[in-house]
């Protein structure tokens, strides 16, 4: 599998008592496909892995893959700091028919390279599907380096990586690891879109496309089809919404900003706290900037 395209980060729906919410995620998987989306990511940062149990976790990758019936492909979030736990998930995944599954780096504990190359190398040795690695190094506090993305890509299962870096340094270092082996660049930050595929980034894993899948599509087409100085200019323009996330925590303003623009995928869960309706009148600007309104 060659991962490659316009890749929602999608979020998770919540009802109003924070429970999983299948009926908003059923129509907002719909809206993603209509539009166009190339593949999802559930279960990431903005799906906030990170405050759901193991069993909501597969209960959403088991309803989520079931729903999609192979319309476009379905990678799973399964990162934990445990490599026992991700394991876990990771196998729970294949079961369920994922895909490929996206492994974060563990974190809180900054582990060295060494480590780094075992946990991933266990991981993927442990299923048969393709394994995605995830590089967020803000959030994790680790990160992973090119000499052991040399390593890790001789894995046959390990295919590719998604970055979050929004370092250029790290791009073009994974790049030149990369070369012309059967393996994807995904850039995961949505700032770095464009600069990503002049590199020889296959796609992009975008929070912004669970709203804007329409601006975000059209950036990946026109790059694809040679309009440089287009594509330039529908990447600046994701600095409207990016200033727009910026607000609130993420996801909390993301998930407003997708209800806003028609379905109702909740609040984020505690500990981040609701923004009500304090930012709509950003967000409708936001939106208006866009045509969408």
């Amino acid at each position: 599998m060659l991962f490659e395209g316009i890749v929602t980060a999608m979020v998770t729906p919540m009802n109003s008592e924070q429970s999983l919410n299948f009926e908003a995620t059923k129509k907002h998987i719909d809206f993603l496909i209509d539009k166009g989306i190339h593949a999802l990511f559930i279960l990431g940062t903005n799906g906030e892995f990170h405050v759901l149990s193991f069993e909501e976790k597969c209960e959403f990758a088991q309803f989520v893959i079931e729903y999609v019936n192979k319309r476009i492909p379905v990678y799973v979030g399964a990162g934990e700091c445990s490599t026992k736990e991700t394991i876990r998930l990771a196998q729970a995944y294949e079961r369920f028919g994922a895909d490929a599954i996206s492994v974060i780096t563990p974190y809180l504990v900054r582990i060295n390279q060494d480590e780094i190359i075992q946990h991933y190398t266990m991981i993927a040795q442990s299923v048969q599907i393709p394994v995605i690695l995830y590089n967020i190094p803000a959030n994790t506090g680790v990160n992973i380096d090119a000499s052991s993305l040399e390593v890790l890509m001789k894995i046959p299962n390990i295919k590719g990586i998604k970055d979050s870096s929004g370092n250029s340094e790290t791009i073009q270092s994974y790049r030149s690891i990369i070369k012309d082996n059967d393996f994807s660049l995904l850039i995961g930050s949505d700032s770095k879109i464009l600069e990503g595929l002049k590199l020889g980034a296959k796609g992009a894993v975008a929070s912004t496309s669970n709203v804007i899948p329409e601006h975000i599509l059209s950036l990946y087409d026109s790059f694809n089809n040679g309009n440089i100085e287009l594509a330039e200019k529908l990447q600046r323009d994701v600095d409207v919404i990016r200033n727009v996330f910026k607000l609130a925590t993420v996801p909390s303003i993301v998930k407003r900003c997708v209800s806003l623009r028609g379905v109702g995928v909740g609040e984020a869960r505690y500990p981040v706290l609701s923004i009500g309706n304090q930012f709509d009148d950003q967000i409708i600007k936001m939106l208006q900037f866009y045509g969408l309104r």
